[in-house]
């Protein structure tokens, strides 16, 4: 992505406070810079490629230097969005208060620097950021030891250098159970779930490992005791107990609403970590145990209109889920029409990941009612404006369901030019997921007219289905949509929705 895309990706990802206090920076410009000129451009193009919005800003100021004011209205929009986080986020408040406190020595105010690093140290304490302790700290120490130590004992310097030895040893802890999770996560998306006693005893080392550190762990540090949970509700996913996994996310849910003090304003992670939960639900098929934390969603309060347009959007997809995934095409249909006001007419307030989980789905409701024309249209909002969105892992899949919708709609041209894009991008990227060289190679052959010859197709086609539904690793893709299911569907004249129900349920 060069950086004029970036930037026009940054402009069309602002939320209503973050375009207010950029035009509150600006308004008091006698005349119209070249910047604020390329930025009205872009918000005012949301439709239009990178390529077609240049020109239209170089039509306007010929003289201007293109590159110079990309690169200037990118650093400005990067700062006014920082300047917000301090009041957001505890995380940009307290390192902002400790490049003031560098800025306060360097002017020789040492009593001020000292304030600020004391009140840095004060409030990292309360929101457990041993990041900004080890280096509020430090700095302290570097500037005393640079003043000679005034008025400083030897019992006050070793109470010091022992928060310095206090805040490394937490951090440590938190790498040690943060690289036990990621490695956790990495072998169930590439080896899956234990489906014997050798599979489940491959991961003794990690519970062993994990097991030894949790013994040595403070409970009362909330990132230590988050990844924790999260480590031990995966774990037990993975080896089948889905019980308790259930419950230790249900302690995961308590930990962060007995923390309230630690969330970010709006409380993005706690999103995140909720939409983490869910996912791993849905991925084992319970969707009776996600009733409960898509309650806990509903339950957040925030004034960000943006973040509650987003939050309802998560909200949305994992009431949708259970019939989507289970083909009750009708019964999306009828959740879809109760967020038209709430989600869908605010479509433009979601960031672009969201717009593009949110056009794939509701295009699938649309293919799964035989709505094929809607499917296509609200598809297209995120295919016409693809170098905005490329970059998403989505991107891929939903050209995928664009294929589908096309074969309904019979469009043999279209269909043949998007596959030939399609592989270009395979070839040139990374070799991509057999489901997706599989359809394309079931899409680029003539389809056999009579049940009789397409079932004898299917037949040849079987042995790879099952295989690519076998496959740990082709589940991320078929968790977002079974394409095996609608080639099968095709092949076998059995409709869609019958055959998803037979694979997912409970």
């Amino acid at each position: 992505m060069t950086r004029f895309e970036s930037l026009v990706h940054m402009i069309h990802s602002l939320s209503l406070p973050e375009k207010k206090a950029f035009r509150q920076l600006v308004c008091r410009k006698k005349s119209i810079p070249d910047y604020l000129l390329l930025y009205d451009t872009i918000e005012a193009g949301e439709l239009e490629s990178p390529d077609a919005l240049r020109k239209t800003f170089m039509s306007l100021r010929p003289s201007a230097s293109f590159e110079t004011t990309v690169k200037y209205l990118f650093e400005v929009l990067l700062d006014t969005m920082l300047e917000l986080r301090k009041n957001q986020d505890s995380f940009y408040l307290l390192f902002n208060k400790i490049l003031k406190a560098r800025i306060l020595y360097e002017k020789s105010l040492f009593d001020e620097c000292f304030d600020t690093l004391n009140n840095v140290m004060a409030q990292a304490e309360k929101y457990e950021n041993y990041h900004a302790m080890l280096l509020a700290n430090r700095l302290e120490l570097d500037y005393l030891l640079s003043l000679g130590f005034p008025n400083i004992s030897e019992q006050e310097l070793l109470k010091k250098q022992f928060r310095i030895t206090e805040s490394i040893k937490y951090l440590r802890k938190t790498n040690e159970q943060s690289s036990l999770y990621e490695i956790l996560k990495h072998r169930v998306v590439y080896k899956g779930y234990a489906r014997s006693q050798k599979e489940k005893n491959d991961l003794n080392d990690l519970v062993y490992s994990e097991l030894s550190l949790s013994a040595s762990l403070s409970p009362e540090n909330f990132e230590i005791s988050k990844l924790h949970q999260l480590f031990q509700s995966n774990y037990l996913i993975s080896v089948g107990d889905f019980k308790s996994a259930l419950r230790s996310f249900f302690e995961l849910n308590n930990l962060f609403e007995s923390n309230k003090h630690l969330w970010s304003r709006p409380p993005i992670y706690y999103l995140y970590t909720l939409e983490g939960v869910l996912e791993s639900l849905r991925s084992i098929r319970n969707y009776e145990g996600m009733q409960y934390f898509v309650d806990q969603l509903k339950k957040i309060e925030t004034s960000s209109i943006d973040f509650k347009v987003n939050l309802t959007c998560v909200i949305y997809l994992y009431e949708l889920f259970p019939l989507l995934d289970r083909g009750d095409f009708s019964g999306s249909l009828a959740i879809m029409e109760q967020y038209k006001e709430t989600l869908y007419d605010k479509f433009s307030l979601l960031n672009r990941s969201r717009q593009a989980e949110l056009c794939l789905y509701t295009s699938l409701i649309f293919f799964g009612n035989s709505m094929y024309q809607k499917a296509h249209k609200f598809l297209s909002q995120i295919i016409m404006r693809g170098k905005s969105y490329y970059y998403l892992p989505l991107y891929r899949t939903i050209r995928l369901v664009n294929l589908m919708i096309l074969y309904k709609l019979g469009d043999e041209d279209l269909i043949r030019y998007e596959i030939r894009s399609i592989k270009r991008d395979l070839s040139s990227n990374e070799k991509g997921y057999r489901i997706e060289h599989l359809m394309l190679k079931f899409l680029v052959k003539q389809m056999p007219e009579t049940p009789r010859k397409k079932l004898k197709l299917y037949e040849k086609y079987q042995p790879a289905l099952e295989m690519i539904r076998e496959d740990n690793y082709e589940q991320q893709v078929l968790r977002i949509f079974d394409f095996t299911a609608w080639i099968e569907s095709i092949l076998t004249l059995k409709p869609l929705g019958n055959l998803l129900l037979s694979r997912n349920e409970n």
